[in-house]
């Protein structure tokens, strides 16, 4: 049931920094390139976005949860394996805006479908801008029906009753939510399975795809 919950777009709020590259695209990275910035504008940066909406082509990064072989390629490239970029493909930008440009920093409100990431378009954008750039901060705030704002539970409210609470809104017309560690009462359709926990909800660290 919860895989059915988080069916839908991915909405990121995304911090950037221009003039540095890295090998992981964000913070966590090693500089491997730095270039001159003063020459973008706040303008430059808004109509270069526009490119990046709708359906378009993008490279995954190198540093990524896609496998070879069965492992990662962030974990065969900590290994010291050599790691050829995957083919561009095609996903979706529903809504791409500019909310704040502070060089070298600026921050992009996103909106996207599966498949896509953060870290390539920051990429993308700073070599557009005939710069470079990556992600120095990254919040997914939407995940299909579940918003940061609405359904993430403070420290002291991780209760079954609380998660329970803010569950049960976006399960209407399926299975409904109760008390009972590990259950749930039947939906219309009858009983649902149930599954493990998801890591890919709002708020959680460096998920941009």
């Amino acid at each position: 049931m919860l895989s059915s919950m988080l069916t839908g777009s991915k909405k990121y709020v995304a911090v950037g920094e221009l003039g540095k590259a890295t090998d992981t695209l964000d913070a966590t990275g090693t500089v491997v390139l730095e270039k001159t910035f003063e020459h973008v504008t706040r303008m430059d940066m808004e109509e270069k976005l526009k490119a990046f909406t709708g359906d378009i082509m993008q490279v995954p990064p190198l540093y990524s949860a896609l496998k070879k072989d069965g492992q990662r390629l962030s974990v065969l490239l900590k290994k010291g394996h050599q790691v050829e970029a995957k083919p561009a493909r095609c996903v979706t930008v529903f809504s791409l805006k500019l909310q704040d440009f502070q060089p070298p920093h600026f921050t992009l409100d996103i909106e996207c479908g599966g498949g896509f990431y953060v870290r390539s378009l920051v990429d993308d954008l700073g070599k557009a801008l005939s710069s470079c750039a990556h992600v120095k901060e990254l919040i997914r705030t939407k995940q299909g029906q579940f918003t940061l704002q609405d359904h993430v539970l403070h420290e002291d409210r991780w209760t079954l009753e609380d998660v329970c609470g803010v569950l049960q809104p976006c399960s209407d017309g399926g299975p409904q939510l109760t008390g009972d560690r590990g259950r749930t009462s039947p939906g219309p359709h009858g009983p649902t399975a149930d599954r493990g926990p998801s890591q890919d909800l709002p708020g959680s660290p460096r998920t941009d795809s």
